[in-house]
């Protein structure tokens, strides 16, 4: 099928569901969750395959083995083009909208460790926080786990503390559903926003990359 937005079911089926997080209610409704949020968000991804990679569907239910929350089903639908582990472009709908995002997500401490490194050292430290601050110039939000202190051997007057703080880093952008969800437009505001997001994603494959420890 060819992507013509998401219809407004996509978000009453999460507006539902954050109200009766159960099995009950997604098994009542779950040809809905198929038709108006799957089989879109399926056709979307197919449709920027060819400029930005295959992407993966998460599926609808929580791992809450280790979780406080049991609620057992997400309330989102997301999909991510992983570029290296970790790293790459993510878009999802809920109740609340559309966001894009790209960067990395988690990083092993191996991963960290390369990050820290290349954000301290001028030569590349530099380039990524113009890039930070042209993404912050264009209406972009900056995220990701952070540390609340400085990291273990840098001072707080090193010119990039705030970055070398991050554990991982992202760059997103959310939309409202407004009625232009409903329509093919998504891709295209998608796709501005994944190319947006194209020089922290490059930056973070050539300088973090995937992790080397075995099982990571």
């Amino acid at each position: 099928m060819s992507f013509t937005g998401f219809p407004d079911e996509a978000f009453l089926f999460y507006e539902g569901l954050e109200a009766d997080n159960s099995k009950a209610y997604f098994t009542r409704h779950k040809q809905l969750y198929e038709e108006a949020v799957r089989a879109p968000m399926l056709a979307l991804t197919e449709e920027l395959a060819a400029e930005f990679g295959a992407a993966h569907l998460f599926r609808p239910y929580r791992d809450v083995r280790f979780a406080k929350d049991k609620s057992p089903y997400k309330t989102h639908q997301g999909a991510f083009v992983e570029v290296l582990r970790g790293i790459g472009l993510y878009v999802e709908v809920s109740a609340e909208g559309l966001f894009a995002a790209g960067g990395c997500y988690s990083q092993a401490p191996d991963q960290v460790a390369r990050f820290r490194a290349a954000v301290d050292e001028d030569l590349t430290g530099k380039p990524l926080a113009s890039i930070v601050q042209e993404l912050m110039a264009a209406g972009y939000t900056l995220a990701g786990e952070r540390l609340k202190t400085r990291p273990r051997g840098f001072t707080e007057e090193h010119p990039r503390i705030a970055l070398l703080r991050h554990k991982s880093l992202y760059a997103g952008t959310s939309f409202e559903p407004a009625p232009w969800v409903h329509t093919a437009e998504v891709r295209e505001r998608v796709a501005a926003a994944w190319r947006a997001f194209a020089p922290l994603v490059e930056w973070q494959r050539t300088h973090v990359r995937g992790s080397e420890r075995p099982g990571a």
